[in-house]
């Protein structure tokens, strides 16, 4: 996000002399991405934040391909996936590609005695269930249903819930997340136009400042694998940092809808971006109000794109036995649109109160082992009548 963020003590010119108020001097870290040309923060740490201790064996994190070039509708049931205490374990990817990994999760524990950091890609985590704390080195949100999280890579953190019935929708990026650039000026502030502004976005506070000498865990995920480092020094010792890469959490609750005469299509819902995909949300909203307008989508050929969408709540228009939890798949190559009747109930409603998370991807999706396990196996066929 580009919107300045401070939070802590730190010097007032980057790269010179930072003293604790004795002879100690602070430790300062640029957190950055994209080399030098990317969104950066400057963090000052109690202790150099480079002292390993030991490195375990990695475990081979990479999905298992059932379907490695698909051309089937799917109709997942994420409320299916089976419960993890752990909360690297709770996470089942089901669609991946070399740009987008799409996974369920359902983690138990309130929390857990490490820290993790995905070195390969931003996450976007979802809570459609539970509610808690995302604390982080660059410090902490508080996150609820509906909340998206939004984690650049290489930031180590560790999520904290309230209670055991968690249930998250995760988008890993290896292409950075970014707000749309349409809705953005050339200095990066949120249009007038923007669904959204910087107002809901909720940025870390409440910074930990944790100076302990120990031994301390964190995982670290890299080209698929999951590193074991125990570091000797605790990575929440941030004194002070400032700058533009931070975590962030939007509600989806927070997202304003676009409407028009006629129906408008799935652009007008889009939340964030990377070259390689989009992010959008589906939120209660007044339908088109053309005297003769038809609310349920047109018909549309998905050539370039396979379309993931994530059900959250509320009743689904366009859809037939759809409830919470359940993910479609339209992969690119054929058309979709509503199933049979769903046009025909559309015609002269005027709102809906579905709620629904989709992402959009311009490079084919595998299906997992993970995937089929949760599959109804009759989706592509419910269009017949």
């Amino acid at each position: 996000m580009p919107i300045y963020h401070s939070l802590g003590k730190i010097p007032h010119k980057r790269h010179t002399v930072f003293k604790n108020g004795k002879d100690r001097i602070f430790y300062e870290q640029l957190f950055g991405t994209i080399g030098f040309d990317g969104m950066s923060s400057l963090l000052y740490h109690i202790h150099r934040p480079t002292q390993v201790k030991s490195i375990g064996k990695p475990r081979d994190l990479t999905p298992r391909i059932a379907v490695a070039k698909n051309m089937r509708s799917l109709r997942l049931h994420g409320f299916n996936v089976k419960p993890e205490k752990d909360h690297l374990a709770a996470r089942k990817p089901i669609l991946v590609n070399g740009d987008v990994a799409i996974v369920l999760a359902a983690p138990q524990a309130r929390r857990v005695d490490y820290f993790y950091k995905n070195t390969d890609c931003d996450e976007v985590i979802f809570i459609h269930k539970g509610s808690g704390t995302l604390r982080t080195l660059l410090g902490s949100i508080d996150f609820k249903y509906g909340d998206y999280l939004v984690i650049p890579r290489g930031m180590i953190h560790t999520m904290e819930f309230k209670d055991t019935d968690n249930r998250l929708f995760i988008v890993e990026s290896r292409r950075p997340v970014y707000t749309p650039k349409r809705y953005r000026n050339w200095f990066g502030q949120l249009l007038e136009h923007s669904p959204y502004c910087e107002r809901d976005i909720r940025r870390p506070k409440k910074l930990e400042t944790i100076d302990r000498k120990g031994s301390f865990t964190i995982k670290v995920k890299k080209q698929d694998l999951l590193h074991e480092l125990v570091y000797a020094t605790h990575p929440f010792d941030v004194v002070g940092w400032d700058g533009y890469n931070y975590p962030y959490a939007f509600s989806i609750h927070d997202f304003e809808p676009i409407t028009g005469r006629v129906h408008l299509p799935p652009p007008i819902h889009q939340t964030f971006e990377t070259d390689a995909m989009v992010i959008c949300s589906f939120v209660p909203r007044l339908y088109d109000y053309h005297p003769q307008a038809i609310p349920a989508p047109y018909n549309h050929s998905n050539i370039d794109a396979d379309e993931v969408l994530y059900y959250v709540d509320g009743e689904f228009m366009s859809r037939n036995d759809i409830g919470p939890g359940h993910i479609s798949l339209h992969p690119a190559g054929i058309p979709h649109g509503p199933h049979p009747g769903a046009m025909e109930r559309s015609i002269g409603q005027k709102a809906t109160n579905e709620l629904a998370v989709m992402v959009d991807t311009f490079r084919p999706l595998m299906v997992t082992e993970e995937a089929l396990k949760i599959d109804d196996g009759k989706y592509w066929k419910s269009w017949l009548e």
